[in-house]
Formats: C-alpha cells, sequence, structure tokens
C-alpha cells in the first residue's frame, strides 16, 4: 500500500506542480515551433513516468529498442495487460508518440490536458464517425513526424483463457494509409504490477520487447489484407519466446 500512495501521491503534485508550464509549452509552440513543444511534453512525462516506475519497484528488461525507427514516426501496436504498459513503454521512445485512449480519459481534469500535450488520441468506441475522425487526426499525426501507440485488443488483461484477445483490423488503418513502420510491441508480467491484486502495486520484474519494424505494402496479399492478425502473430511469438526463457 505505501508503494501505491507515494505513486499517487507523485503523480498528484507532479500534475498540479505542472500546471505552469502548460503555458510555458503554449508559448515555446508559439516562438519555437511544434517539435520544440513535444519535444518538451516528452522529456516532462518521461521524468514523471521513471519516477513512479521506480517507486512502485518495477525493474525493466527492456528488448530490441534498436529496432525502433529513428528518423521517421511509427506506429506502435502491443498487447494490452495494464496501466503500466503505457509508463514502461513511454520511457524508452526515441521521438515524440501520442497513445489511443479511451474518449472517457479526456474527462480527467489535468491528466487530459498533459496527454493532449503528448499528442495522445482519444477514441470514442460508440460513435463510428468519432472513429475515423480520430484515424485521420492520427494519419495527419505520423504525416507531421508523431508516432502513435495503440493497443488493437480494446481492453487491458487476457480473455477467460489467458489468451490475447483478437486485434481489431480497423485500428491499423493508420499504418496501411501512411505505410509508416509497425513496431509490434509485446508486454510480459505488466499486470503482476497492479492489475492481477488491484489495489495494491507490487515490486515486479517486467518485459517489453520492440519487435522488428514491418510496412503494411511488403507484406504478403493475405496478410496485408489482416495486417493486425498478423501483427497479433509477431507479438504471441515473442511473448512465447519470453515465456519460454522465463521457464528455463
Amino acid at each position: 500500500m505505501i508503494r501505491v500512495l507515494l505513486a499517487l501521491l507523485f503523480a498528484i503534485l507532479f500534475l498540479i506542480c505542472m500546471i505552469p508550464m502548460q503555458f510555458a509549452e503554449f508559448l515555446i509552440g508559439k516562438y519555437r515551433g511544434q517539435k520544440a513543444k513535444d519535444a518538451l511534453a516528452q522529456t516532462l512525462i518521461r521524468f514523471a513516468f521513471r519516477v513512479i516506475l521506480f517507486l512502485c519497484g518495477v525493474r525493466i528488461d527492456c528488448r530490441g529498442r534498436e529496432n525502433i525507427p529513428t528518423d521517421e514516426a511509427v506506429l506502435y501496436v502491443g498487447n494490452h495487460c495494464s496501466i503500466f504498459d503505457i509508463l514502461v513503454s513511454y520511457i524508452y521512445f526515441p521521438s515524440p508518440t501520442g497513445y489511443v485512449a479511451k474518449i472517457e480519459t479526456k474527462k480527467i481534469p489535468l491528466l487530459s490536458s498533459w496527454m493532449k500535450l503528448i499528442r495522445c488520441l482519444f477514441l470514442d468506441r460508440k460513435d463510428p464517425r468519432e472513429g475515423l475522425k480520430m484515424v485521420l487526426a492520427g494519419i495527419e499525426q505520423i504525416h507531421e513526424g508523431v508516432s502513435v501507440f495503440i493497443f488493437p485488443e480494446g481492453t487491458r488483461g487476457p480473455d477467460e483463457n489467458g489468451q490475447m484477445r483478437p486485434f481489431k483490423e480497423g485500428s491499423l488503418k493508420m499504418a496501411e494509409k501512411t505505410n509508416c513502420p509497425v513496431v509490434p510491441v509485446a508486454f510480459s508480467n505488466t499486470r503482476n504490477i497492479l492489475e492481477a491484486h488491484f489495489p495494491f502495486v507490487h515490486a515486479t520484474h517486467v518485459t517489453v520487447w520492440f519487435g522488428t519494424p514491418f510496412r503494411p505494402a511488403d507484406l504478403s496479399k493475405e496478410d496485408r489484407k489482416f495486417c493486425g492478425a498478423y501483427t497479433r502473430r509477431c507479438i504471441e511469438q515473442m511473448l512465447t519466446q519470453i515465456s519460454n526463457e522465463s521457464n528455463h
């Protein structure tokens, strides 16, 4: 419980103390441009996430960081086990990246402001038109050089059989329309930080693996048609390898 309280206290104090920084962000964006604004926001949030992970006792085995392209925006696609997937992955991004988040998070004071600053996109699953607008915004964002991270399962945690849920094919439209690299991302054991024993936080050793990137146009005709299923298989193979290594 102490870990939870420390992490929550830090997060709240950070959000409050950073209120003046939002004005600074505005000025930087106005006089130095959007790229400078994005870079500052990324630096600040990366710092906050590292502190929270430290307070929670999270140790990370990061693999494949060298696979992430550094000269263009990408679409990261990952399995979703925990809210900590976001913290664990964000600290390793080489360039500004926004996550696709549920529209409900847009209503959370302070938090939503910083989500907008790091270029998160908000998805309303109940409104197909709004979903299309989000995809178009993501396409524009990728063209601007800002990467996007999406969790195509649509919800956190495995299904009733402990398996990844099917990936929604429409979730990879941003990559198909821009032909940007897709980076499969596998998260292992992040659920044991919090969700497996909510509301308690446990010190946990987790793995995040950035897989080999691919472009939709380079896939076979069948895999291009079901790009979500192809990406899911890539992540499944990485998770299987992680599991096999941990059992030896």
